[in-house]
């Protein structure tokens, strides 16, 4: 499945869209705004992560990756910024599986920072063999 980097974020995840079915799920990943100098993630730990999520959301068979930018450093580190606080976004990137639970779209799992580069992790969180 592709990359959705068009995505147009709602205020919270309890407005977020999910696809039809009992097993359905949404992966949203969080990361930094590019440089405008560089061209690149102001971000490390992004750059480290980024092609490890394009590979890994671009096989055969798996599922769509919602990307979200929060931006330049400033506005990240922001402690009001809606990413924190709407989103519960400690830090980034951050990778987030979202379902519904009863009715209601809630996170079920979440891997930050370094986490993503975890294969064993990255594939439960997503429900794939890497």
């Amino acid at each position: 499945m592709p990359l959705i980097t068009d995505f147009p974020l709602p205020t919270s995840p309890k407005h977020l869209e999910l696809p039809e079915g009992t097993d359905a799920k949404a992966f949203i990943v969080f990361v930094t705004s590019d440089d405008p100098v560089t061209g690149q993630s102001w971000c490390p730990d992004v750059r480290a992560a980024w092609p490890v999520l394009e590979a890994t959301f671009s096989g055969p068979n798996t599922p769509a990756l919602r990307v979200v930018e929060v931006g330049q450093k400033p506005e990240w580190k922001d402690l009001q910024n809606i990413y924190r606080t709407n989103w519960k976004i400690p830090c980034i990137p951050a990778l987030v599986r979202y379902e519904r639970v009863n009715g209601e779209t809630v996170e079920t799992g979440k891997l930050v920072e370094g986490e993503i580069l975890d294969k064993e992790k990255l594939g439960n969180l997503i429900g794939a063999t890497l």
